[in-house]
């Protein structure tokens, strides 16, 4: 499964054709790095191979002035099918995903205590800072949400706030590995 094969996926079958620079700035301004593990980065390439794939077809070249000329890319049949494909293994997809938190904590015995303790504090704190703010972002987005998106916005909170609940377990455990 493609996060980025579904996010252009998506993007086109709902706004219609568009070229990569269009498809980047609506990604950015989204912020869609904040809610996805998808990089704007990752994009142009992607584009290129869902279009050998036949899953996007070239729409249209646009240039406007000196600009350099734009391929507009267009969703096909295939790539629809495709969508509701991606769409549909996402959704039924329940397991959770590997945070390598997890490894980097078994292999961390050559550690000191205080080392760890440390290591663990630091992370909990970046992501309070990231909790609040998402909070802040919240806050200022919400007059500006429609359909799902303030469910989904109000996931990443809770899986925020998860995380730094399993912190504060992970903490005690540390400072008391009998309580355990």
């Amino acid at each position: 499964m493609s996060s980025v094969r579904l996010f252009l996926l998506g993007a086109l079958a709902r706004k219609g054709p568009m070229h990569g620079h269009e498809i980047r700035r609506n990604a950015e301004r989204d912020r869609t790095e904040r809610w996805t593990d998808i990089t704007v980065g990752s994009l142009y390439g992607a584009l290129k191979r869902m279009a050998n794939e036949s899953l996007i077809e070239v729409h249209a070249t646009e240039q406007h002035g000196n600009l350099p000329a734009r391929t507009v890319y267009a969703i096909t049949d295939e790539g629809r099918q495709e969508l509701a494909r991606q769409r549909q293994r996402f959704l039924e997809d329940t397991r959770p995903r590997p945070d390598p938190v997890d490894l980097a904590l078994q292999y961390s015995d050559d550690l000191s205590h205080e080392q760890l303790r440390e290591l663990v504090t630091e992370r909990q704190l970046a992501l309070t800072a990231q909790l609040d703010s998402w909070q802040d972002l919240v806050e200022s987005a919400t007059p500006h949400l429609q359909g799902l998106e303030p469910v989904i916005v109000r996931h990443t909170l809770r899986r925020l706030e998860a995380e730094l609940a399993w912190h504060e377990e992970l903490l005690a455990f540390l400072d008391d590995p009998e309580a355990g």
